[in-house]
């Protein structure tokens, strides 16, 4: 175990230290979002898969028609018709003085060169007369085989996390079962003998207990990690129920084991206590860092083990330091940490301590294309409110005694 607090950036180390990816499966293409490949896609195929038409038009020759103006047209005579999906190997071919009617996406007929635009034409059931040559240069409104992919091209690279359009274009290339990396499971597990779910609403009416709040929001936060997530039934603050909720959690299936509170040095804080006592091993315990200084990473009965601190916002400012590029990591995404701005501050804030601070705060986008950052609103770490009204969490360094307006520091963008 760390005999002191850790870095932020030796904290975040120490979580990745040892995460791999947990598995490789092969899903529907359809049911493929948000997943990361798990082997390079080869296109089999190019895509677009012949020379097609970028307008709706007529595919001419561009020595026919270079010349044509609105004062001198060119006439050509119209000897077929190519609609999308025509069957590239039954065109009509275009000869010298002749056109053929076409479609965007339509394959290009043999003999054409360029696509005159159906703006520039004013055509007649057997002639078309051409009145502009803006289309006939370069590429004449052409777009060639392959210009998207060649045949034979590494379409996404191992570790790519599948959006929308990559979806689209894996279906193009025929990729009906896309090998992904398994999504991680994770487990949750959460204590206090002060906190209840919401079927006993009542009592916190009464003043007797609080919403465990992080076993509604944590869930939420890992899932955009791309984690299954499965959420064990509160534990009492002893170290006997502890330990049984650890071993039942890890019994059934997990990958890793996320446990809020009990890491600090409370009297009923007894997660650290239980991991030994289960045989398992704290690699650190305390991270140089507010809010989320008691946190903790180490192994027990054989997953992996990450402890957040008990206090709402402390839990989801860690876990989206730290949980979120673990469960990245384990799930095979090339991309594990989150999208950070470099912003101006223009509010201010005291960081008295010798930690490094994540600030919640608002971004506002200035007319020359930078952000300016501001406080989202009280900044204590029981205040939930205000980190669900942030949209990034400004880092100021453990050597700094304050942020002030005009002072730049990055921000780490929420998920």
């Amino acid at each position: 175990m760390a005999a002191s607090a850790l870095s932020y950036a030796d904290a975040l180390a120490a979580v990745l230290a040892s995460a791999v990816p947990v598995g490789r499966e092969q899903v529907a293409v359809a049911d493929a979002y948000g997943r990361a490949l798990a082997q390079p896609i080869v296109s089999p195929v190019a895509l677009p898969p012949w020379d097609n038409a970028g307008m709706d038009g007529y595919a001419v020759r561009i020595a026919d028609a270079h010349s044509a103006t609105a004062d001198a047209p060119v006439t050509l005579r119209v000897v077929g018709t190519v609609a999308a999906g025509a069957d590239p190997s039954a065109l009509p071919t275009v000869g010298v003085g002749e056109a053929v009617r076409i479609m965007t996406g339509a394959p290009v007929p043999p003999g054409a060169d360029a696509v005159v635009r159906i703006e520039d034409t004013d055509a007649g059931l057997t002639q078309v007369r051409i009145g502009d040559a803006r289309d006939l240069h370069g590429r004449g409104n052409i777009r060639p085989n392959g210009e998207d992919i060649a045949r034979g091209d590494t379409l996404f690279a191992d570790g790519t996390t599948l959006g929308p359009s990559h979806l689209g274009a894996l279906a193009s290339v025929g990729c009906a079962l896309v090998p992904v990396h398994r999504r991680p499971r994770v487990t949750l597990l959460s204590g206090g003998d002060e906190l209840v779910l919401l079927d006993r609403f009542d009592e916190v009416l009464a003043g007797r207990r609080i919403v465990s709040s992080s076993t509604y929001a944590l869930p939420a936060l890992l899932r955009t990690a791309g984690a299954d997530v499965t959420v064990a039934p509160l534990m009492p603050d002893t170290l006997a129920d502890t330990m049984r909720a650890i071993e039942s959690a890890v019994a059934a299936g997990c990958d890793v084991l996320v446990t809020t509170g009990g890491v600090s040095v409370g009297a009923h804080d007894y997660t650290r206590d239980a991991l030994v006592q289960l045989g398992g091993t704290l690699d650190f315990w305390r991270a140089r860092i507010r809010p989320g200084g008691p946190i903790g990473t180490g192994h027990v009965l054989g997953v992996p083990w990450l402890g957040l601190p008990g206090n709402p916002v402390s839990s989801m400012v860690t876990g989206s330091l730290f949980a979120w590029p673990l469960l990245r990591r384990l799930g095979g995404h090339a991309r594990t940490a989150h999208r950070q701005l470099s912003v101006t501050f223009t509010d201010h804030f005291e960081t008295p301590a010798p930690l490094t601070y994540f600030v919640r705060v608002l971004l506002d986008r200035r007319a020359d294309g930078g952000y300016d950052a501001r406080l989202a609103g009280p900044q204590g770490s029981n205040l939930l409110r205000t980190m669900a009204l942030a949209e990034a969490l400004l880092v100021v360094p453990d050597d700094w005694s304050a942020a002030r307006p005009g002072d730049v520091f990055d921000a780490v963008l929420l998920p």
